[in-house]
């Protein structure tokens, strides 16, 4: 990632919740993005396949009214922080069985920001001291996220 990009991705977790993060944290960050966009991406493929459909449509991903919220927060927190075109870079995915639709690639960016304010928050919520979060605080966040998604 670029130090623009870098810069980006400091000033929206200070944005979102008040956490300082730094480029050592871009690996876990990207590795949370990845897992949980292909969790995601998984469950919808299910969808696809239950309903005897070969693409995977934005409907069939697991958004939950949570997330929906989390997403609604990013438009408003990307005004300012412009974090968007980083995240479209961000929302490559393995192939599935199922492809999935241009409409349903187009979303990836805001459900990757979604998932990205609900991360920053979720740290605020079981860490609320936290300002630095270090590798026991993002495997303790993470695992929520993996019981939950």
């Amino acid at each position: 990632m670029t130090v623009m990009g870098v810069s980006k991705f400091e000033r929206f977790f200070r944005a979102a919740a008040g956490l300082d993060v730094d480029k050592n944290d871009l690996k876990r960050y990207g590795d949370f993005v990845d897992a949980k966009l292909y969790d995601l991406l998984v469950v919808g493929q299910a969808s696809a396949k239950a309903n005897g459909r070969d693409t995977v449509e934005p409907w069939d991903l697991p958004i939950t009214k949570g997330l929906q919220e989390s997403i609604h927060r990013f438009r408003r927190l990307d005004e300012e922080v412009e974090l968007k075109p980083i995240l479209e870079r961000l929302a490559a995915h393995p192939p599935l069985d199922r492809t999935p639709t241009q409409e349903t690639e187009e979303r990836y960016p805001e459900i990757i920001g979604g998932l990205s304010v609900a991360l920053s928050e979720t740290f605020k919520i079981v860490y609320p001291d936290v300002k630095n979060p270090q590798t026991s605080h993002w495997d303790g966040v993470t695992a929520v996220f993996d019981r939950l998604l």
